[in-house]
């Protein structure tokens, strides 16, 4: 089974800056779309970036010019880049993987990670 596993996640001022992990482990041949969702108190859970396996990137608009998406196919593992960060960033960041494929044919749609807490206050 896979797993993804986020780290990078913490306390940051306003006008900062973090970057999460997350890494993929499992017998993994190959995954398509990899991406940031995240969850405020209260509120849905939200995309904030994703990113095929050729590299195509999207955005939510409230982070556009301030995040940057990137991932390592090799390492099975995705970035997410947060500069000038806001307090209306504070949520719990949660990674995602798409239809993952593993060496033994097992084929997985989705799968999540744990989540990370960012947190952006004075």
């Amino acid at each position: 089974q896979v797993q993804l596993v986020e780290s990078g996640g913490g306390l940051v001022q306003p006008g900062g800056s973090l970057r999460l992990s997350c890494a993929a482990s499992g017998s993994i041949v190959s995954i398509s779309t990899m991406g940031w969702y995240r969850q405020a108190p209260g509120k849905e859970r939200e995309l904030v970036a994703g990113i095929t396996s050729g590299g195509k990137t999207n955005y939510a608009d409230s982070v556009k010019g301030r995040f940057t998406i990137s991932r390592d196919n090799a390492k099975n593992t995705v970035y997410l880049q947060m500069n000038s960060l806001k307090p209306e960033d504070t949520a719990v960041y949660y990674c995602s993987a798409e239809e993952i494929l593993t060496y033994n044919s097992d084929y997985e749609a989705l799968a999540w990670g744990q989540g990370t807490q960012v947190t952006v206050s004075s």
